[in-house]
């Protein structure tokens, strides 16, 4: 199990530097990026998918990366301590999506 998390985390990491104007939808479902661009953005996200470079940037924001000037690119710690913040944030939008619809 463990090495699966590693290899989304490293995979998500190399491709936000290789390709950052990829989709991001090549690593991200839409769930997950489009809570990752509400949380941390605090506004609507986008109809067409954002950057690969983008959405690794707002995770590993998640994760404690602040992106300063003279800081390194992000690594796999912020990325993964990220990814468990938001995989939380797409389990609350679901839950209030669901209340919407009425209780179960």
């Amino acid at each position: 199990m463990y090495m699966v998390v590693a290899w989304r985390v490293l995979f998500a990491l190399m491709l936000g530097r290789g390709c950052p104007d990829a989709s991001c939808e090549i690593v991200f479902d839409p769930k997950e990026w489009k809570a990752a661009y509400a949380v941390v953005k605090r506004c609507q996200p986008p109809a067409v998918p954002p950057p690969l470079g983008e959405v690794v940037a707002l995770v590993t924001s998640l994760g404690g990366y602040l992106g300063r000037k003279h800081d390194g690119p992000p690594g796999p710690k912020a990325m993964w301590i990220g990814l468990q913040r938001l995989r939380d944030f797409v389990i609350a939008i679901d839950a209030l999506q669901s209340l919407g619809e009425g209780c179960v």
